[in-house]
């Protein structure tokens, strides 16, 4: 078998074509400042005092960013409002309560607060979408006396300008995540944060100035444009800082962050009392981050990936300075290699090379999908906690505090699950289970309630067992009572998976991301995020109608996400990729461990290259062409009855040749050693990373 491994290694160190039209991504950069986890963080003192700083640093802008994510809640939130009675010609006027203007948690549209009609009762009245009103009384349930709606009474015909202002920010946020995910690709991280920081002051801080709804809706749009570009850049700023084993947790940290903004936001609007000042107050803290002009540097890893060799010299010096790293205990040679490749150019790439990838580009698509159910569907959940009184619509709790800390309690819950979840299956067995919740929660949702409401009334709780009764007494004897119940249940638990659900699905493609294009795969997903998000207000403005099949829609979307979440790899504890190539090679393995893993170990090796298998023309063993497409009556894959196998056709004339001449000396070659030598030469790469057939 000599002379046939001699001849297969041959055979493999020649020079292949990209098969089925896909790219061959380029691995010419040098193989240590490659291995940035491995080699170059190690060596730098590992996650030490510095890079800890830097993390600290990236934690503290979070809470910033969750009071302007959060602000809506109170800037656009819908007051009480009354309408003040003419002063003349009101004696045969009598001021009713509408059913159509309470929303839940004060964001639902409301047309107007109360009607007038003359004397005697008049149904239509009560459904009048526009108000005769002129002069209104508002009230305010958020600690402000003032906000954007009762500054312009946006109540009757100009409720709809309340859904626009809410469009503005998120639409704004997700044309900032692609285009500053694409820059950051491409100029780096550090000066993407330093223009988001320096835009987000300008135009938060006109927001606050603004004359009228048109011009504080397009402030807005541009407010939230350049806040997605702050969350973009310190998030892989955060990731690419961190060793594989301390990534998550100091990515929840932040994420614990940004809650406690949301938290201390009520807070905040009842010191504030004023709109204006409530909005001046969450921009001005930015300032401070001017000084990450000088105190942040640029990723080291990005500058590797981008063979910038000579800023990455200066970075790794001065890291080396900060964590008091000796340089001769240099065993790996990496700051000599670093010299070596100094005269480089550099190699920037932009994420539409992705398309030319063969695994890459589904687990991206994947995650977006994930995303957007997550954040979708989680609307669907809040949507159905609210109760419904004929026509009039309120929260759970009839209390905005009591509604807005129920919400921001279960995103807590939600976090707090979500580490010790990934800590004990990993992040695609974490993403599984969550997925797995959130579509149980809807589809019992959509189908348990309607069943429960159609045969309630024919239960007679006297025939049956004495359990039974106790559970229809403790939820109620009527099916009203009964949907309410198990409506709220199953709305917190989809609420508390879903939101779970989309974290880690961010989460998870900033691992699986090449460093050269993360910023745009990452963009993709957080803007998937938003159109998830940018289903709320889009149902209000319609005042909720298609809001069954919304909720179908996505539920839909769940079971289709289960099924593509057991494509995707598992990467916790392994490096970060930092090319194409290596984001080609995070490849799926099984959900769980085989119970003996020396067995798979061959089968689930990575080939390192791509290889063509149709080059050369098939040939016997007595060197004439073969016939029946390649393929002779000895063929292995005759005598098997196998005709798919991507195997190269000069590595089976080898093993004949070989089979042959140890037949004439005695010796028998197993069928065990063929399919070694099979895989070894990469005979899976045909049907992809992912798909080997062995």
């Amino acid at each position: 078998m000599s002379e046939t491994a001699m001849a297969v290694v041959q055979l493999e160190t020649e020079d292949h074509q990209p098969e089925n039209g896909f790219l061959s991504p380029e691995t010419d950069s040098p193989g240590l400042l490659t291995r940035i986890d491995d080699c170059v963080l190690p060596f730098l003192g590992g996650f030490g005092k510095y890079q800890r700083q830097l993390i600290v640093l990236t934690w503290i802008p979070a809470l910033f960013i969750g009071f302007s994510q959060y602000s809506d809640e109170f800037l656009l939130a819908q007051p009480n409002n009354t309408c003040v009675p003419q002063t003349a010609n009101t004696t045969n006027f009598t001021i009713i309560p509408s059913s159509l203007f309470h929303g839940p948690n004060n964001s639902f549209p409301r047309t107007a607060a109360y009607v007038y009609y003359n004397g005697t009762h008049n149904n239509t009245a009560r459904h009048l979408q526009h108000c005769m009103c002129k002069e209104w009384t508002f009230e305010l349930q958020t600690g402000l006396v003032q906000n954007v709606v009762t500054k312009w009474s946006l109540v009757c015909d100009s409720a709809w300008k309340v859904h626009i202002a809410k469009f503005s920010l998120l639409v704004g946020s997700i044309f900032g995540y692609l285009v500053f995910g694409v820059l950051a690709d491409w100029f780096g991280r550090h000066p993407v944060l330093i223009i988001s920081v320096l835009f987000m002051l300008v135009f938060g801080l006109t927001v606050a100035f603004s004359v009228n709804v048109p011009m504080f809706s397009t402030l807005r749009f541009f407010e939230g444009f350049c806040l997605a570009g702050i969350a973009l850049s310190l998030y892989i700023l955060r990731i690419e800082l961190c060793l594989p084993a301390w990534r998550f947790s100091m990515t929840m940290v932040a994420s614990f962050v940004v809650l406690g903004g949301q938290l201390l936001m009520p807070g905040m609007a009842y010191l504030c009392r004023d709109w204006q000042v409530l909005q001046a107050v969450i921009i001005c803290p930015l300032l401070l981050m001017l000084a990450y002009i000088w105190i942040f540097p640029e990723s080291l890893r990005w500058l590797l990936a981008t063979q910038q060799y000579g800023r990455s010299k200066w970075i790794m010096g001065h890291i080396i300075k900060k964590n008091q790293v000796n340089p001769e205990l240099d065993t790996d040679h990496v700051l000599t290699e670093l010299q070596n490749a100094l005269h480089k150019k550099p190699k920037k790439t932009c994420i539409v090379k992705m398309v030319g990838t063969r695994n890459l580009w589904k687990n991206i698509v994947v995650l977006c999908v994930n995303s957007l159910t997550g954040y979708g569907i989680h609307h669907c959940f809040a949507r159905s906690m609210m109760d419904h009184h004929e026509t009039h619509e309120s929260t759970m709790f009839h209390n905005f505090y009591a509604d807005y800390y129920t919400m921001a309690g279960i995103a807590v819950a939600s976090c707090m699950a979500l580490c010790p979840a990934v800590g004990l299956m990993g992040r695609r067995g974490g993403l599984l289970m969550f997925m797995i919740i959130t579509a149980l929660a809807s589809l019992l949702q959509l189908g348990l309630l309607n069943l429960l409401g159609k045969y309630s009334v024919h239960l007679n709780i006297g025939t049956v067992h004495p359990s039974v009764c106790l559970l229809f007494i403790l939820v109620g004897t009527h099916s009203d009572t009964l949907n309410k119940n198990f409506s709220i249940a199953f709305s917190i638990i989809g609420m508390f998976s879903s939101h779970a659900v989309s974290n880690l699905s961010i989460f998870f493609c900033a691992e699986i991301t090449p460093t050269v294009i993360r910023g745009g795969g990452l963009g993709l997903v957080l803007a998937s995020a938003g159109f998830g998000m940018l289903t709320a207000p889009i149902m209000e403005l319609h005042n909720q109608k298609g809001y069954f099949l919304h909720h179908i829609i996505f539920a839909c979307c769940t079971l289709i996400c289960i099924i593509c979440i057991l494509l995707l790899p598992e990467t916790r504890y392994q490096p970060l990729p930092e090319t194409l190539a290596d984001g080609e090679c995070y490849t799926r393995q099984p959900l769980l461990p085989p119970r003996k893993p020396g067995e798979q170990r061959l089968l689930l090796a990575q080939s390192e290259s791509s290889r063509d298998y149709t080059r050369a023309p098939p040939v016997e063993q007595g060197g004439g062409p073969l016939p029946h497409g390649g393929r002779s009556p000895g063929h292995p894959c005759h005598m098997t009855g196998v005709t798919n196998w991507p195997i190269r056709p000069q590595i089976f004339q080898l093993l004949c040749r070989e089979t042959a001449s140890d037949r004439q000396e005695g010796n028998s070659l197993s069928l065990g050693q063929v399919f070694l030598v099979i895989h070894l030469t990469g005979s899976g790469q045909r049907t992809g990373q992912g798909d080997r057939l062995w």
